[in-house]
């Protein structure tokens, strides 16, 4: 079994279509079809069936798949122990990363990475937290910069994990409100401006409402992006609860102010993700110690809010 049929045959078993395929490796349709047709022929059994759904797993093709992915990553690990071997630094890392964090973090120190390593190729692509989950699991990805959730260690045994940073939990009310008072309990009586049930900004809000033994709060809205939440605060739809650095640029211009949260859970941790290997490439294993050494919070948790001219007792 030749690694480029595999790599074809995990990308069919991904979109399900051979189009969609197709386009994920830059192949032509007669090419990923031949290169699946020859799989089967050599493995003498069918892998795909159709259904209304698409192209579908036969129990042959479950059975093929996590082997595939295994050969696929021992020789993605046998180049990269040959390359460190011949002493050869440079490479290139793909990195995953929420958008809040892409923006907020890593255009910091991803420049002076880049000046400090010329030979290191560096791409980044943009998801969401289950997305690039996902991404790291089929090598599409080498690291990813989310919020932490817990469970992301149970996802798969195969991925490393570490917090790297501690980003402070913060309330956002509209500058009108800038001499509002209340506790968890009043908090937990007005209104707030959320993301949709499954993001991981949404996950950190129920969290926290939940760790201080309260129910969660009545929604004005549900929004798909922090952006929009800033917005709809400012203009006064209702309260937000983010982290710090998701609206950063809405602090500065003076559209929202910020409170410190009054509850148990303060901060929002960050944490890099990336797949287990018997030998790091180098560029990666640079990039790690880089993203290790270079990330902080926005600010310190316990420092007292810009524009906030009081906060919740």
């Amino acid at each position: 079994m030749h690694p480029r049929l595999l790599k074809t045959f995990l990308a069919v078993a991904r979109c399900r279509n051979i189009t969609r395929a197709a386009e994920e490796i830059h192949l032509a349709q007669s090419s990923v079809s031949d290169q699946i047709q020859t799989l089967e022929t050599e493995l003498g059994t069918v892998l795909f069936t159709r259904s209304k759904q698409g192209l579908q797993l036969t129990p042959a093709g479950d059975t093929l798949k996590p082997y595939a992915e295994d050969i696929l990553m021992l020789v993605e690990q046998a180049r990269v122990a040959v390359e460190a071997t011949a002493g050869h630094a440079a490479g290139s890392v793909t990195i995953g990363a929420l958008e809040t964090i892409a923006s907020a973090k890593l255009a910091q120190w991803l420049p002076d990475f880049q000046a400090a390593h010329p030979d290191v190729d560096l791409r980044l692509k943009v998801a969401g937290s289950g997305d690039l989950v996902r991404k790291l699991e089929d090598g599409e990805i080498d690291v990813a910069f989310c919020f932490d959730r817990d469970g992301f260690e149970k996802v798969d045994e195969r991925l490393a994990r570490r917090t790297i940073s501690a980003e402070p939990l913060i309330l956002i009310v509209p500058p009108e409100e800038a001499a509002m008072r209340g506790d968890l309990t009043a908090l937990a009586s007005m209104r707030f401006v959320v993301t949709e049930a499954g993001c991981i900004y949404r996950h950190l809000f129920d969290k926290a409402f939940a760790e201080a033994g309260i129910a969660s709060p009545r929604l004005a809205a549900e929004v798909g992006s922090i952006g929009t939440i800033a917005r709809l605060v400012a203009a006064g739809a209702g309260l937000g609860l983010v982290p710090r650095l998701a609206v950063v640029e809405a602090l500065d211009r003076g559209e929202v102010i910020e409170m410190p949260w009054p509850g148990p859970v303060r901060t929002a941790s960050i944490a890099m993700i990336w797949r287990r290997r018997r030998v790091q490439p180098p560029a990666l294993k640079l990039l790690l110690a880089a993203a290790g050494d270079n990330f902080a919070p926005v600010r310190p948790a316990d420092a007292r809010p810009r524009h906030a001219v009081s906060s919740l007792s």
